[in-house]
């Protein structure tokens, strides 16, 4: 398998229930993400986007087909085993920051190394610090930090131990426009300078002209890819979606 695919899934359904009251979340899912790209994946509520990064992610089991990170067929994996991939090659930042508010920012920062009871590469640190603009705020806890601050901590975090990918569920959804701002540029630039590799959920098409692809969804299908997005195009599909579920 080429290493140019960072994560990929065949076939992938998700089924929440059973008999008549099952909900299709997805259905029949092909999809490769490339090394080093930033992807968005996007679509109406209930279309299956948060579903299909939990899936990817491993933070959700699978009803039927596979789900790799790397060569690593994640469906095969047992608790243990998934909770130590998830550790050391994944990285998460979520709408809601989750920052522990008794550690400052530099220690929330550190927490999945000192869990992992790995050291950080200070060098790295250093860089990931400088690059998302947190150097005098270090000592803070979030509490004394903006929402703009506090999800930077938060993509420091998920970028100090040097993931594989990083999945992002709407990390822009709590921000002001400033500070989302702030936050997709650091993560774009994650991409181009650290060649990192990035899963974003967002119903913003502002936010989605930031990536190199867009994925829409639509009933648990991919039913758009969209390559350098930019907001139009990325608003045309929403539309057309909008246009197609209208005339159902």
């Amino acid at each position: 398998m080429s290493t140019s695919v960072a994560a990929r899934t065949i076939d992938l359904r998700k089924t929440y229930g059973k008999g008549d009251a099952a909900v299709v979340a997805l259905d029949g899912v092909d999809l490769e993400i490339e090394r080093g790209r930033f992807t968005a994946i996007m679509g109406p509520s209930g279309s299956g986007k948060s579903t299909l990064m939990h899936c990817l992610a491993g933070l959700d089991s699978v009803t039927s087909g596979q789900v790799f990170i790397g060569d690593v067929d994640v469906t095969g994996l047992s608790d243990k085993d998934l909770t130590l991939l998830r550790r050391d090659r994944v990285g998460f930042v979520f709408q809601a920051f989750n920052l522990v508010p008794t550690l400052s920012a530099q220690e929330n920062i550190l927490l999945p190394l000192a869990i992992a009871g790995r050291k950080p590469d200070p060098e790295w640190f250093d860089l990931v610090v400088r690059t998302v603009g947190l150097g005098d705020r270090l000592r803070h806890r979030p509490s004394e930090l903006s929402g703009g601050q506090q999800q930077r901590v938060a993509c420091a975090r998920a970028l100090v131990s040097k993931p594989e990918i990083i999945f992002a569920d709407e990390p822009t959804g709590n921000l002001d426009s400033t500070s989302s701002a702030e936050v997709l540029s650091f993560l774009r630039r994650s991409v181009d300078e650290f060649d990192q590799t990035i899963v974003m959920v967002t119903h913003d098409p502002g936010a989605a002209s930031h990536t190199d692809r867009v994925l829409i969804l639509s009933d648990g299908r991919i039913v758009d890819d969209i390559l350098e997005p930019t907001r139009e195009k990325v608003l045309d599909a929403m539309m057309a979606l909008t246009a197609v579920a209208g005339g159902h």
